[in-house]
C-alpha cells in the first residue's frame, strides 16, 4: 500500500501547478463540471454529474469500450442463461488502498441498494435478480437476494426471470461494488468527501472542494492502469453558466464545453471548431400526479399539451443543431423487433390546437370546481438554458390559455430534492439510457420506479411493463412497449419536449475522448494529450 501512496504523491507533485486546459508533460486536463456532484454513493446516485464522476473512479463487473460495446471490467469472463448469471472476477482487481476487490463487495452493495432504509431511487434496476423487488418492498430480508459469492472471485446471480440484457446492467452505477468494512467505518459520511471513499476504477478523487472544484488522478492500483494515459482530470471549475465556460475555453482554461443557442453563435463568429453528438436522451416536462395537485387533472394536462409545439420549441428556444422535436418518451435511435422501435410503433400524434386546448381547460375548471386555475409552479434548474426554456413555457401558457406560471429556480441539488419530495406542479426533466435496451425508457414511468418523480401511475401501463419484463421474445416485448408508449401519451402523463443533440468544443490537443449514448459521457478514461 505504501507503493500506491508514493505513486499518488508523485503525480500530485507533478501537476500541482498546472493551470492550462491541457498539459502534455504531465498528461493533465482541466474541465468544468456543470454542477456539484450531489451523490457519490453509487448505491444512491441518480444524477448525470455524479454518474459521470463515478464512471471514472469506479468500475462494475463490466464496462463500455470506446465503441459502446460491453467488455470485461472487474469480471474477466461470464456466462448467462435464462436462470443464472455467473461472473469470474479477475484476481488483480484492487481497491485504491491495495485491498482486493471480491465477489463479497458486489453482494454487499446490491443488498444495501435494495434495502428499503437506503431509499435508493435506482433500486428497481436490480429487480431482474431473484427476490430483489420483494426485498425492496420490505417483504423479504436482504439475505434472500439471489446473489452469492461462491468464493472471493466467483459471483453467482440467480435471476427472477429471463433477462437477456442482464450483463449490460452490470456496467451501471448501482451495480458497482462497495467494500463493507470501509463503508461501515464511514457510516453516514460515506462518499461525502474524497477520503470517505475507496476507488476501484481508472482514477481516484484526491481533492474535493465542495461547490468549487474536484480533482481525479490516475489510480495506480487499477488493474488496467497501463492503458490509462492521463494522470489528472482536474475539474477546476463548477458552473452551469455556458457563457462563463465558453470564455474559459477561449482563454485555454478548460478543454471541453457544451454550447447553447447564444454561445453557439459566438463560437461561429470566432470560427471555433464545433462538434456535434446525439446523446440519446429525451427531455420532457413532468407533471405532478400526486393527490391534491392541480396537474393530476388529465384535462388540464391535455390543455397544456394542445398548445405546445415541439417544432417551435426546438427551432426557436433551443436554437442549436441536432435536437429533434419531442414526440415520445422513446427516442428514435432505440432498436425494435427488426428495425427502429419508433418506425415499427409510431407514437400517437396530437395536433397543436389552441381552441381544443381551451376546451380541455374549461373541462378542467369544471372538474376542479374553480372559475380560474390557480397559479402553477414550474420547477427548473439555475442555468441560462433552463431559464430560457422556463420563460418560454411561462409566456406560452399565459398567452394561449391564460395560465399563471410561477418559475421556481433552484440549484441542481435542490431541484433534485424538490423533485423527489414532490414540491412542484411541473418540472423540466430528462432521461438518458442506463443500458442498451428499450426497457431503460419503458419502465421509467412505472408506479414502482422512484425516478418517476411526478408519480404517474396507470395499472395498464404497469401491466404492459410486466409483460415486457417477463418475456424474452422481441415481438412480445416490443408490442408491450408500443402499448405503454400509447398509454402514457394519451394520458398526457408527461409532455415530451425534445430529443437531445449537443454541440460542443474540444481542445485540439486532447484526443481519445469518447462520446457514447449509453455509459459515461463524455468519457476521458482513454484520453491523452498530444504535443
Amino acid at each position: 500500500m505504501r507503493a500506491f501512496l508514493a505513486a499518488g504523491l508523485l503525480l500530485l507533485t507533478l501537476v500541482c501547478s498546472a493551470q492550462d486546459a491541457v498539459d502534455f508533460d504531465s498528461q493533465s486536463i482541466t474541465i468544468a463540471l456543470a454542477q456539484e456532484p450531489p451523490q457519490l454513493n453509487s448505491m444512491k446516485a441518480t444524477d448525470q454529474v455524479s454518474v459521470l464522476v463515478l464512471g471514472h473512479v469506479m468500475e462494475g463487473l463490466t464496462r463500455y469500450d470506446r465503441r459502446g460495446n460491453i467488455i470485461p471490467g472487474v469480471a474477466e469472463k461470464w456466462e448467462l442463461t435464462d436462470e443464472v448469471a455467473t461472473f469470474w472476477l479477475r484476481k488483480d482487481a484492487l481497491w485504491s488502498d491495495g485491498v482486493p476487490v471480491t465477489a463479497h463487495d458486489f453482494v454487499f452493495a446490491w443488498r444495501n441498494a435494495l434495502d428499503p432504509k437506503t431509499a435508493s431511487e435506482y433500486s428497481f434496476i436490480l429487480y431482474p435478480i431473484r427476490n430483489a423487488e420483494a426485498i425492496n418492498k420490505g417483504e423479504l430480508p436482504a439475505t434472500e437476494l439471489g446473489v452469492t459469492a461462491i468464493d472471493d472471485h466467483t459471483l453467482r446471480v440467480d435471476l427472477e426471470r429471463p433477462t437477456g440484457y442482464f450483463v449490460k446492467l452490470t456496467a451501471f452505477t448501482t451495480y458497482y461494488p462497495v467494500r463493507q468494512d470501509f463503508f461501515e467505518t464511514q457510516g453516514e459520511l460515506y462518499a461525502s468527501e474524497w477520503d470517505a471513499m475507496v476507488y476501484n476504477g481508472p482514477f481516484k478523487i484526491t481533492e474535493w472542494v465542495h461547490s468549487a472544484s474536484l480533482r481525479m488522478m490516475k489510480n495506480p492500483a487499477y488493474w488496467d492502469k497501463d492503458k490509462i494515459i492521463l494522470n489528472v482530470i482536474d475539474a477546476e471549475y463548477i458552473t452551469s453558466d455556458t457563457r462563463a465556460k465558453l470564455n474559459l475555453f477561449v482563454d485555454d482554461k478548460i478543454s471541453y464545453t457544451v454550447l447553447d443557442g447564444e454561445t453557439y453563435k459566438d463560437a461561429l463568429r470566432q470560427r471555433l471548431r464545433i462538434r456535434s453528438f446525439t446523446t440519446g436522451s429525451v427531455f420532457y416536462m413532468s407533471f405532478n400526479h400526486r393527490e391534491g395537485r392541480l396537474t393530476s387533472n388529465a384535462n388540464l394536462r391535455k390543455a397544456i399539451r394542445s398548445v405546445f409545439d415541439p417544432e417551435e420549441f426546438v427551432n426557436k428556444v433551443l436554437a442549436t443543431p441536432g435536437n429533434l422535436p419531442g414526440r415520445s418518451t422513446f427516442p428514435v435511435w432505440l432498436k425494435g423487433v427488426e428495425g427502429r422501435f419508433r418506425d415499427e410503433y409510431p407514437p400517437p400524434v396530437f395536433d397543436v390546437d389552441v381552441n381544443q386546448g381551451r376546451r380541455y381547460l374549461a373541462k378542467a375548471r369544471e372538474e376542479l370546481g374553480v372559475d380560474k386555475i390557480p397559479s402553477l409552479v414550474l420547477l427548473v434548474g439555475d442555468s441560462p438554458t433552463a431559464a430560457k426554456q422556463a420563460e418560454y413555457m411561462q409566456g406560452l401558457l399565459k398567452s394561449k390559455l391564460g395560465l399563471d406560471i410561477k418559475i421556481d429556480t433552484q440549484t441542481f441539488k435542490q431541484r433534485l430534492a424538490k423533485m423527489t419530495s414532490g414540491d412542484f406542479d411541473m418540472v423540466n426533466a430528462g432521461w438518458g439510457p442506463d443500458f442498451d435496451d428499450v426497457m431503460t425508457f419503458g419502465d421509467l414511468f412505472a408506479t414502482w420506479n422512484l425516478n418517476n418523480r411526478g408519480r404517474y401511475s396507470n395499472p395498464e401501463y404497469d401491466r404492459q411493463v410486466r409483460i415486457a419484463m417477463n418475456s424474452s421474445y422481441p415481438k412480445t416485448r416490443m408490442d408491450a412497449m408500443g402499448q405503454l408508449q400509447r398509454i402514457l401519451l394519451e394520458d398526457a402523463g408527461v409532455l415530451p419536449q425534445y430529443e437531445q443533440g449537443v454541440i460542443y468544443l474540444l481542445h485540439p490537443k486532447l484526443r481519445g475522448v469518447t462520446r457514447r449514448v449509453v455509459g459515461t459521457d463524455p468519457d476521458y478514461t482513454y484520453a491523452r494529450v498530444i504535443e
